[in-house]
């Protein structure tokens, strides 16, 4: 790795430990992708071969246990002194491509973050008297042997009398987790860390802080450039309003909801929602409560924002100098004025080879023209 970028492997059952030497020298690569609403996966490139009496019926990295199917994986990134922790997650699938060539076969170990392990077993369950904050921290609590750490931040709801509603689960773990997410506008995810063999389980209302924005990603300024590629583009069709009639359960009254404009903070000059004359227009047409009918009708208008501009490209981090975060905003600078400015982090890929570490990239903001004059550098 380069000068002041080193990982670290921790691979076992359920608490890993230090990967062996031999294992590591066998290691040709990694890939760790992260989304913002959804799991993060890694893959992981081994050369494999045989030699010596040990070897002598299958080489060991397919024939020990370290590599086998849901053992637990722990990549820590350390860049200029600071430690980050890239993946915790769980290896679900093997692929083996022997070659007649020396040193050209391959094993490739993928996997999925922790959540995976919560959406193994269907479950039917029935959550008497509890408000679906109570039920997201029950369920999360039940996977702390993995290290996971309830992180539900939604405010207290309300508790259903039995006589009105038994909230009741059909599916694994994980699917109610996010059905229950879904249905207030919510989100569930699963970020590694904060520490080795931790993992935080995210259930709440989308994070959207304002914080310092990120170093600017750098295109055409000379020794400043750090990015290496970079794609932009427009789509007028993905910007959505929202209006219909909602029935409230509780009230039985029929009251009208209409979602015209997004309640995230503004990133760009000239939003699509603002200055488009065509929009897309949705109908709300299930039963809710009312407070949840609005809440659920902002939930489409603000997502569908997210796809106005989108722009993929890739970083060399030794020249960036820092892990591109999730789900925070990052400036853009040197592709002209409709394109730079503020943006959204919405996926990371980091590829790491010796010598080398790459991060690709998806950005994303609500339309065209920069709200700053200065980027963060």
């Amino acid at each position: 790795m380069p000068l002041g970028i080193n990982l670290t492997l921790k691979i076992g059952q359920t608490v890993p430990t230090p990967a062996p030497l031999w294992l590591l020298e066998a290691l040709q690569s990694v890939e760790v992708t992260h989304k913002d609403e959804e799991g993060s996966g890694f893959q992981l490139v081994f050369q494999i071969g045989r030699s010596g009496q040990r070897d002598l019926k299958d080489s060991r990295l397919l024939n020990g246990s370290l590599l086998k199917p849901f053992n637990r994986v722990v990549l820590t990134v350390t860049i200029n002194a600071k430690a980050e922790v890239l993946m915790d997650g769980i290896i679900t699938h093997q692929q083996f491509s022997p070659s007649s060539e020396p040193g050209n076969s391959t094993l490739t170990i993928t996997g999925e973050d922790i959540s995976v392990l919560m959406d193994l077993e269907e479950k039917s369950v029935l959550h008497p008297s509890q408000d679906e904050r109570t039920i997201a921290n029950q369920i999360i609590s039940s996977y702390a042997k993995y290290g996971v750490i309830s992180g539900v931040e939604a405010p207290s709801g309300d508790q259903p009398s039995t006589q009105v509603r038994i909230p009741g689960q059909q599916g694994t773990d994980f699917q109610y987790l996010k059905d229950l997410a879904k249905r207030l506008a919510y989100v569930f995810y699963i970020i590694p860390g904060p520490t080795s063999e931790k993992s935080t389980a995210y259930w709440g209302p989308p994070i959207r802080k304002k914080q310092q924005p990120q170093r600017a990603l750098t295109l055409n300024m000379g020794p400043y450039t750090n990015l290496e590629s970079i794609n932009l583009q427009y789509n007028a069709m993905a910007a959505t309003t929202v209006s219909g009639a909602v029935q409230d359960r509780q009230t039985n009254q029929i009251q009208p909801v209409q979602v015209d404009s997004s309640d995230r903070a503004s990133l760009a000059k000239n939003a699509a929602l603002n200055t488009q004359t065509k929009l897309r227009r949705k109908q709300l047409r299930e039963t809710w409560r009312m407070s949840q009918a609005r809440d659920r009708a902002q939930a489409i208008t603000d997502q569908s924002t997210d796809n106005v501009v989108t722009i993929t490209g890739e970083i060399d981090t030794v020249r960036y100098g820092k892990l591109l975060e999730m789900r925070r905003l990052v400036g853009l600078r040197g592709v002209g004025y409709n394109y730079d400015g503020l943006y959204y982090v919405k996926e990371v890929s980091h590829k790491i080879q010796r010598g080398q570490y790459k991060q690709s990239f998806t950005i994303t903001r609500e339309g065209q023209g920069t709200t700053i004059e200065q980027v963060r550098v």
